[in-house]
């Protein structure tokens, strides 16, 4: 007897202490699943994040914009897309940080049964803004890149996927979004406080979705303008981003990991790496632009411009404005000012959508009025005859004098935006950028494809380089042929 019952507290102990150990080996203080709001939320801080960003590992086009110039370390000014991997690092940042972590949400979102019909009935609307964020996230690849991975992409088992051509992506994209722009139901909510664009609001979510389809619209203008003129007038007589308070803008918080990417860059990171871009500074002085002080800080009174592609001395260049140096600053992924001059352009197309000089007039007050400047400010600035509109193609000399005048005012106003400025200097062909002092290459006309592509996809790789004429920087993509 006394036998049987030592076994049996042995057996208890035993028992006992595998269940203690398999308590120990689990992590309790992370969740053992995610919910797809969460990772709604963790897409959306990627992507505002990888579009802010000015550190030269993840995002060159505020340099190739020529806003800023590098102090010390000019690679990246000078168009060297290789030494730091850049197009490796957007590359992935944009799969793996925000479509991945979309195409997640999704998953989860879809198979989730809510604690009430109330709830549950949110679905519809969570699922079509995701896909209205998925769209402005593939179109940027192929803004970027040009033929990407698209129907095969996103499945971790699959390491070889083929690149899709652009045009096609981007055709689909604009279906896409048109899906989701009617399964969009403004009378109910979404992500409320998850959402750190608009707080869940489904009728700014409206307008940024149309707004989008108004961009991809104009950038297919010269190479589908039947698609194109549709796609334009189809988003003007619907609600669009009309006032700086729609504008899509990250809520970044006080304190990192969540503070704006910039501020990281100019304060958390106690470096000196970035002035005041010569381009910028020459253009807005010789314009006598209110922007100017709301956008850089003068240097003994005065505003100075650093050489692009040479070394500048921090001391003597003029910096960003001190706005930049807050953790707060929010986010831009799309504003009015956008909106207005994407209308202008369509306008001077021969599009349906209203007036080119007055969307030109009021996509510049917009920006103007959003960096903080007056309206006094303003009307004397549109006085000026080098910007009055019909002076101003009086004026030009350019083949197209409506792509000179529109394309340097959008410069100016997207500011801060160097991806979308990017995309308008390639499409619109203004302003001209200067050459910098020790180009590696011609004017980046794209991000090359990452070079660990070439090893571990290398078949696909080969064919989508040439089915967009090399991958090269200069390489026009199939938008860009004008």
């Amino acid at each position: 007897m006394k036998k049987i019952i030592l076994t049996l507290i042995a057996a208890v102990v035993a028992i006992s202490c595998s269940d203690n150990l398999e308590d120990l080996n689990q992590n309790i203080k992370d969740p053992s699943t995610v919910s797809g709001e969460s990772l709604f939320s963790g897409a959306q801080k990627s992507l505002t994040d990888q579009m802010v960003s000015l550190n030269v590992n993840t995002n060159n086009t505020k340099l190739w914009s020529q806003y800023l110039q590098e102090t010390t370390y000019t690679d990246e000014s000078n168009y060297d897309q290789i030494t730091r991997s850049i197009p490796r690092n957007h590359w992935s940042a944009m799969y793996k940080d925000v479509l991945k972590d979309l195409n997640e949400a999704t998953m989860i979102i879809n198979e989730t049964t809510y604690t009430t019909d109330e709830l549950n009935a949110l679905k519809p609307n969570k699922l079509a803004i995701i896909e209205i964020l998925n769209v402005y996230a593939y179109a940027n690849l192929v803004e970027t890149f040009g033929d990407v991975p698209y129907t095969e992409a996103l499945d971790i088992n699959n390491l070889t996927p083929k690149y899709d051509d652009g045009l096609t992506v981007y055709k689909d994209l604009i279906v896409r979004l048109d899906a989701a722009i009617n399964n969009l139901d403004t009378s109910l909510g979404s992500f409320d406080s998850n959402d750190l664009i608009y707080n869940g609001e489904v009728e700014n979510w409206l307008k940024f979705a149309n707004s989008l389809k108004l961009r991809m619209g104009i950038l297919l203008a010269d190479v589908e303008p039947a698609l194109s003129k549709a796609t334009v007038e189809s988003a003007y007589g619907s609600e669009l981003i009309m006032s700086n308070a729609d504008n899509a803008t990250y809520a970044y918080r006080s304190t990192d990991p969540n503070t704006n990417p910039i501020y990281v860059d100019l304060v958390l990171s106690g470096r000196q790496d970035f002035v005041a871009g010569l381009t910028i500074i020459d253009k807005l002085k010789s314009l006598e632009d209110p922007r100017l002080p709301l956008y850089f800080d003068p240097v003994d009174g005065e505003f100075v411009g650093a050489t692009i592609g040479s070394t500048a001395t921090y001391a003597s260049t003029s910096k960003l404005a001190t706005r930049f140096n807050t953790p707060t600053e929010p986010g831009v992924l799309f504003d009015y000012s956008e909106v207005e001059f994407l209308l202008a352009e369509g306008a001077e197309r021969g599009y349906s959508v209203g007036d080119a000089e007055t969307h030109y007039n009021t996509a510049i007050e917009a920006s103007i009025s959003y960096w903080g400047g007056t309206q006094a400010q303003i009307e004397d600035y549109l006085a000026q005859p080098e910007v009055s509109y019909e002076s101003a193609l009086a004026a030009s000399e350019a083949t197209t004098p409506w792509k000179e005048v529109i394309g340097t005012q959008k410069w100016i106003a997207l500011f801060n935006r160097g991806m979308e400025a990017w995309t308008s200097i390639r499409l619109l062909d203004y302003p001209e950028m200067a050459t910098p002092t020790d180009a590696v290459s011609g004017y980046p006309n794209r991000y090359t494809y990452p070079v660990v592509e070439q090893t571990i996809n290398s078949a696909s790789w080969s064919a989508a380089s040439s089915a967009i004429g090399g991958d090269q920087p200069e390489t026009m993509l199939f938008w860009d042929v004008n």
